[in-house]
């Protein structure tokens, strides 16, 4: 439970809370201040327009004098759910920084932050040899725990059972379609995947929720450093002729690593980053690429704070 949480790290975001890039209203009452029109609001801070931003959180005073587009950040004090849905899949149990073990590392620190200011929070894992799993909706820091429990024993599953599909992504998209078909999707909800396969796919079920205004999304998009880029990999030995199999789909091919073979790569990765990145702004949803190597508390305090998930 420590790794996944460390006191270090909880104490660095301990005062942090989840924020809305949207004008949401809670199910239930809470602690937090309503941002419904007519009700009481809190001003929390400023950020630049990115597609997917509500309009009505515009400064238009901010516009005309600088003539750059500035939204503005609400804190919500009536109930905000969190919605985190990881990635189990074979293709995240890899990596070096894991990328799995940063997915859960990260959902729980999201977790965390929104239990300790009273939001409900709900968790779900997609992706895994065993289908969809998912914890009830939950409040207040007591819950810490059961989040946790609940990450490492779907950790575990994935070690112990990975995954295996001749189409990779088809399970990651008809989960989240379960998900989101039950109509229960309202404020945050952050998902952590590699988004190695058609990303997109997955993506298209929530777009009926962000169009209503009801739910404001964020797809982080978790590699490797050596995914991202391969040339270090070619100095521990992943170079010449060799054998590659794919941990999903059981695929083997031989390749032959140069450098030029690094460079495509890069070239084609950059491409399904761009083609994801803007499939995601269509849809309203907050695209944001972290690498493994990136600590969680900067995720959270800068990468994070940056896109307005947190402040």
């Amino acid at each position: 439970m420590e790794e996944l949480l460390p006191p270090e790290l909880a104490g660095a975001i301990d005062g942090l809370d989840v924020l809305s890039r949207k004008v949401l209203a809670g199910k239930l009452p809470g602690e937090r201040r309503s941002k419904r029109r007519g009700r009481s609001v809190e001003f929390d801070d400023f950020r630049q327009y990115t597609p997917g931003d509500d309009p009505r959180t515009i400064d238009w005073n901010i516009v005309a004098r600088l003539d750059r587009l500035i939204v503005k950040l609400f804190r919500e004090e009536e109930d905000l759910g969190l919605h985190v849905i990881v990635d189990v899949s074979a293709s995240m149990n890899a990596g070096s920084p894991n990328k799995l073990a940063f997915a859960a590392r990260a959902a729980m620190a999201l977790a965390y932050v929104a239990l300790v200011n009273q939001n409900r929070v709900t968790v779900a894992t997609v992706g895994g040899a065993e289908g969809l799993k998912r914890m009830m909706p939950l409040r207040g820091r007591a819950a810490v725990h059961r989040v946790g429990a609940f990450l490492l024993e779907e950790m575990q599953r994935t070690l112990r059972n990975p995954s295996r599909e001749r189409e990779p992504g088809r399970a990651f998209a008809s989960q989240v379609r379960a998900i989101a078909s039950e109509g229960t999707l309202r404020g945050v909800l952050v998902v952590l995947s590699d988004f190695l396969f058609d990303g997109e796919a997955g993506m298209n079920f929530l777009t009926p929720a962000v169009a209503s205004g009801g739910l404001d999304a964020y797809a982080l998009q978790v590699l490797s450093p050596g995914e991202l880029d391969p040339s270090g990999e070619m100095e521990r030995g992943l170079v010449g002729d060799l054998q590659l199999e794919d941990v999903e789909t059981g695929k083997s091919l031989a390749v032959t690593v140069t450098p030029e073979s690094v460079a495509r790569y890069r070239e084609v990765l950059r491409e399904k980053i761009e083609v994801l990145h803007a499939g995601c702004a269509s849809r309203g949803v907050g695209h944001v690429v972290v690498s493994t190597a990136t600590g969680v508390r900067e995720l959270l305090v800068n990468t994070l704070r940056r896109s307005g998930a947190v402040g």
